[in-house]
Parts: structure tokens; C-alpha cells; sequence
């Protein structure tokens, strides 16, 4: 309890958990993990409930204490009340609080009697009731008008644990078989994907240090077969734009024998590239080139020479994957929309004199928000005449809900129509493939 309340108070400062996880002892990082997972599902009643509970403001590690041990009294864990209020008093020390025993013994056991009505006041506010900043609610009001309480509450529920098979080692039922020999069930999805009914540890997995699976949300398994469609020439020249850390240019070279450029700013982000392509013992046919680079200015690394298909894979909100990465709601702020949005038009103007006459571009990002998705390629369109979208899956929502139709006036198709997300339950994404010419 002391490691994750170090952890939710530093994403309350600001830090992202992919920094904060790797910190923790690796004995205690996996209870960790679901600790803090759970507290930031619950983050906003928690927060709501420590504001009532507590007439002057703790220290930020014992507030965040408080906030881990109301998530467990909330979510009627398997631990009995007495437990977890123990439990929360033994951590002090370890936050070098020992003083605050008498306060958060008496804040917690005050809460345990007075449950409901505390918690109908923390629940008073759009945040104390959905879990998510006031902001972030509204924006979802405005593009879900009939879906958006729906997606809150799938965000809260955790995402399943996805596997895509390495086509280029061995089919998915081969795959299938052996994680049965195992006593592990797993149901189709997409054209490589299997869906654990119960997630493992990776390194467990049959086959993984030798490269016959990954780890990947079916959405995000979506972008390689939009891409290639029905099929590109062997050698193709195909971009990867903002590619790190490397899952949907490594699928793209599973499918298929293609010249692959895969980019990314950041150094340390593109060696996860070659650190994926490593694990996964491609490229098996053509050939791949990772340069550290900026997508938007072409000038800096372009040969000049035209690519038949580009994966843009824009920076975003990450709105739509806070399933896996709870932090993420807590993290943004309301200003990264419209910045994030001005950085995704920028990208895409830069790119598409890049795309040979004839040739697809697929635009892609995880976010829910209309700002980061429709908007931009419905601009986009208007701006560029020779431009023309073909089909595909617009908005998706998490936890398998379907998008209203509207994003159809651009060309796309309503995200019902993707059978395997209603049926499995996909993290939130935006595609839209546009064709040039």
C-alpha cells in the first residue's frame, strides 16, 4: 500500500506510470501495479472522499494512502474493511508518517460508518461520479451525446489481454493449441489476434522469447490489413510514421515483403523498434530502416522518392486506451486537445506529398475525442480535393460500444459494422484511410 501510494501521488504530480512502475522493487511491482490500477479507476470519488473526510489537507503520499485504501473499501474487495484500515496504519511508516496513525485510522473508520452519505457527496460532481476530470467529461457529452456514460464506465472496467500471432512463425490455430495444451482458453480476433480469457505473464507465454506472439489490443491490430488492403507489390515502399514502440510495423512486415521506413523522434523510442523487430526475427523478406527522426519535416530524411502506402499513427490523448493506462486521464489537461490536434493536422500535411499518386494513407490514433479524429480528416478533405477516403472503421469506442453514425459524411463507416470490436470489446481508436488521386 506505501508503494502504490507513492505512485498515485506522483501521477498526481504529474508523473506518468512508466515511470513511476519501473521504480517499485520488482517483487512488489505487480500487487503494486493492481493497486494503483484500481485507485485511479476510482480516483475521482477517492479524491472526492478524502476532500470530506479530512478538514485540512494530508501530506500528498498519506492523501494518496487514503485514496488506495477507499478504492479497496469501494470496490468490495476480498479483504475484509478491518484489513485494509490495518493495513493503510502499517504503511505510515514506510511514507515516513508515522504521526498521521490516529488520522487515518479515524478518516477510514469514520468513512466505514457514515458510507452513505460520504459517498453520495463525493459523488456530487461530474469527476466524484464518472472517475474522470470534469473536462473530459463534458468533451464526451458534446461527441457522444448518447453514448458517453457508456464509455466512462467501460473505461473503468480493465481490457483483456490480447495476443497477435506471428503469421511469419506459425498460424493462429498452431498458437492456439499450444496455450490450450497449457490449459489457457483464447478466442479468435481480427486476422491474427487471439483474446485470453485470463491474462499472463508475458514471459510465460509459449514462444515468446523466439518471436511467435506479441502483445497487442485488436484495434491497434487493425491498422496492417486497413493498410496493405488486398494486397502491395513485393518490395512496396511503405512509411511508418511516428512508429515506436514498433507493434504495427512489425504486423506490417508479418503480412507482407515490403520496403519499410519506420520512423520516430525520439531516440530511445526508435531503439524500441529495433528491439521489437529483434524479438520478433524480422524483417523475414524485404527490408525495414529505423531512422530517429521527425515525421513533419521531410526535408530532414526523405530520399525523395514517393511511398506507395504511409501508416500515421499520430500522437494523441491516448483518451481512448485508459483502460490498459488509467493514469492517462489524470495526466491530461483540457489545453493537450487542441495542441495534440494542431500537431496531427501538421503531420498530416507534411506526409501526404509524400504518398505516390494512387497510393493509401491510413491516419490512425487512440483517442476517443472527435477533435483528434473526425475533425482533422474532415479539414484535411475539405482542404485537399485530390484526396479521397475509402472505407473504414471511423470512430471506435471502448469495451465493444458502437459510434453514432455521423462520421459517415467523411466516408467512413460506423463502428458497428466492426464485428469483432462489438463482440470482444477493443480499446477506443480513430481510422480513416485516404486514397490519393
Amino acid at each position: 500500500m506505501a508503494a502504490a501510494a507513492r505512485c498515485v501521488a506522483g501521477v498526481h504530480a504529474g508523473r506518468s506510470l512508466a515511470d513511476l512502475l519501473p521504480a517499485v522493487p520488482a517483487p512488489l511491482r505487480p500487487g503494486t501495479q493492481a493497486l494503483v490500477f484500481d485507485t485511479l479507476r476510482r480516483a475521482g470519488t477517492a479524491r472526492a472522499l478524502v476532500g470530506a473526510l479530512a478538514e485540512r489537507k494530508p501530506p500528498p503520499p498519506v492523501a494518496a494512502l487514503l485514496e488506495v485504501a477507499l478504492a479497496l473499501l469501494l470496490q468490495g474487495t476480498a479483504y475484509a474493511a478491518h484489513t485494509v484500515v490495518d493495513q493503510a496504519v502499517q504503511a505510515l511508516p514506510r511514507l515516513r508518517a508515522p504521526a498521521l496513525r490516529g488520522f487515518v485510522n479515524a478518516c477510514l473508520r469514520r468513512f466505514l460508518r457514515e458510507h452513505d452519505a460520504l459517498l453520495a457527496r463525493a459523488q456530487a460532481t461530474p469527476e466524484g461520479r464518472w472517475n474522470h476530470p470534469d473536462w473530459w467529461v463534458q468533451r464526451l457529452q458534446q461527441d457522444y451525446p448518447d453514448q458517453w456514460a457508456a464509455v466512462l464506465a467501460a473505461d473503468d472496467r480493465p481490457a483483456p489481454m490480447v495476443l497477435r500471432v506471428n503469421r511469419r512463425q506459425t498460424s493462429r490455430e498452431a498458437y492456439r493449441a499450444r496455450l490450450a495444451a497449457l490449459g489457457w482458453a483464447a478466442d479468435p480476433i481480427g486476422a491474427d489476434g487471439l483474446v485470453l480469457a485470463d491474462p499472463v505473464p508475458v514471459e510465460r507465454l509459449p514462444g515468446w522469447g523466439e518471436g511467435a506472439v506479441s502483445v497487442q489490443d485488436g484495434a491497434a491490430q487493425l491498422a496492417a490489413p486497413l493498410l496493405l488492403g488486398d494486397g502491395l507489390p513485393a518490395g512496396a515502399r511503405v512509411l511508418d510514421a511516428c512508429a515506436a514502440p514498433g507493434g504495427k510495423t512489425a504486423h506490417l512486415l508479418e503480412c507482407a515483403d515490403l520496403d519499410l521506413w519506420a520512423l520516430d523522434a525520439d531516440g530511445a523510442r526508435a531503439e524500441r523498434i529495433r528491439d521489437t523487430l529483434r524479438r520478433l526475427r524480422l524483417p523475414a523478406a524485404g527490408q525495414v530502416r529505423v531512422l530517429t527522426a521527425d515525421a513533419g519535416t521531410p526535408a530532414d530524411w526523405w530520399d525523395g522518392r514517393p511511398f506507395d502506402a504511409i501508416l500515421l499513427d499520430a500522437p494523441c490523448s491516448a483518451s481512448g486506451i485508459v483502460r490498459r493506462h488509467p493514469d492517462v486521464r489524470w495526466l491530461r489537461r483540457p489545453g493537450d486537445i487542441d495542441r495534440l490536434a494542431a500537431e496531427q493536422r501538421r503531420l498530416l500535411a507534411a506526409l501526404w506529398p509524400l504518398l505516390a499518386p494512387g497510393g493509401r494513407l491510413l491516419y490512425a490514433t487512440c483517442s476517443v475525442f472527435r477533435a483528434e479524429g473526425a475533425d482533422v480528416v474532415t479539414d484535411f478533405l475539405a482542404r485537399h480535393p485530390q484526396a479521397r477516403a475509402l472505407p473504414a472503421p471511423g470512430h471506435l469506442l471502448p469495451g465493444g460500444l458502437a459510434a453514432d453514425a455521423t462520421d459517415t459524411t467523411a466516408g467512413f463507416v460506423s463502428a458497428h459494422a466492426m464485428g469483432d470490436n462489438a463482440r470482444r470489446g477493443m480499446d477506443g481508436f480513430f481510422y480513416a484511410l485516404l486514397a490519393k488521386g
